[in-house]
């Protein structure tokens, strides 16, 4: 992969995307102690940046290959681009959703004509679930994070970030499965290499964390965080991508993410979902790292499930 690919995936899938905005709170600005500037994918096409890379995906397949449908195993944003991608191309979307998903994330998949498959909340029932599925139908499996074409249209959001914002001392984004850190840190890279790149990471589902230091992908010790986004472990994918470019993977607590997406609400008046606040949590947390600096920081998503808001506070 190279800026290349990028930039063709950008222009595969400018048609179907929303150029999101950059915004900035001069009061979380005094806080922080640096000047942020806030990617605002919650603004996107399906509430999240995902459809960035599932389209990208979709996109490239050949008609063949199409006419079969879209599948893919997802607990929310990755099922909604999957499922969006094929309502706008005319084919069926197979979806394998672990069953606790959050019901705002299900009732969107459903709702864009997705034919849902519930499992249970691990990764050998979703992967059991979905091979039945292909095995039937035939369909493209869109992995959502392991694979170059989801990778390089993520990339697009920090491409746009730099592009309309920066440059940048740093750049920061949220780490799950790694798809949209692979791609941020392969767009940063080739548009501002002198800049430094972090991830944010839950402590509840700190594998990032524990592989970086490993020197190999490693399961986090324990999961139990509110940022249901980032609960996937790395592929070996994307922690090579990863382990190349990022200065650090950056822990913050249930406690620091709970406040971090409180500040958003109260201060920039705008809906998001507890795993797009971690990389703002971790500035906070890390304040002498960014102090006096200019930073990008992507807020991945808005699909917030609203009876679930108690539970944030």
């Amino acid at each position: 992969m190279n800026f290349s690919d990028i930039q063709q995936a950008h222009e595969r899938i400018a048609p179907y995307i929303h150029r999101t905005p950059v915004l900035t709170s001069s009061s979380i600005n005094a806080m922080a102690g640096c000047e942020l500037h806030f990617k605002c994918e919650n603004f996107q096409k399906i509430g999240a940046f995902k459809i960035r890379g599932g389209m990208n995906a979709a996109l490239s397949l050949t008609a063949a290959e199409l006419e079969r449908g879209l599948a893919t195993h997802s607990s929310g944003n990755h099922a909604q681009a999957i499922a969006y991608a094929a309502r706008i191309l005319g084919v069926k979307a197979y979806i394998v959703m672990p069953e606790n998903s959050p019901s705002v994330k299900i009732n969107a998949v459903k709702g864009y004509g997705a034919e849902v498959t519930f499992c249970a909340p691990n990764q050998v029932a979703r992967e059991s679930a979905l091979r039945e599925i292909l095995d039937r139908t035939g369909a493209a499996f869109v992995h959502p994070y392991d694979d170059e074409r989801v990778i390089t249209g993520q990339a697009t959001c920090a491409k746009e970030l730099i592009e309309d914002a920066g440059p940048f001392d740093a750049v920061i984004a949220p780490v799950g499965g790694g798809g949209l850190m692979s791609g941020t840190c392969l767009a940063t890279r080739a548009l501002l290499p002198e800049a430094r790149i972090y991830a944010g990471e839950p402590e509840g589902a700190s594998d990032a964390w524990h592989s970086l230091r490993a020197g190999k992908v490693e399961k986090a010790p324990y999961v139990d965080t509110i940022a249901d986004g980032l609960l996937t472990t790395l592929s070996e994918r994307t922690f090579g991508i990863i382990s190349s470019h990022v200065a650090d993977v950056l822990l913050v607590s249930e406690d620091e993410i709970k406040a971090a997406l409180r500040l958003v609400y109260e201060r920039m008046k705008i809906v998001v979902e507890p795993s797009c606040v971690v990389p703002l949590a971790a500035i906070l947390r890390n304040k002498p790292l960014f102090e006096g600096q200019k930073v990008g920081l992507i807020l991945t998503g808005g699909n917030v499930d609203l009876g679930r808001l108690a539970q944030y506070y």
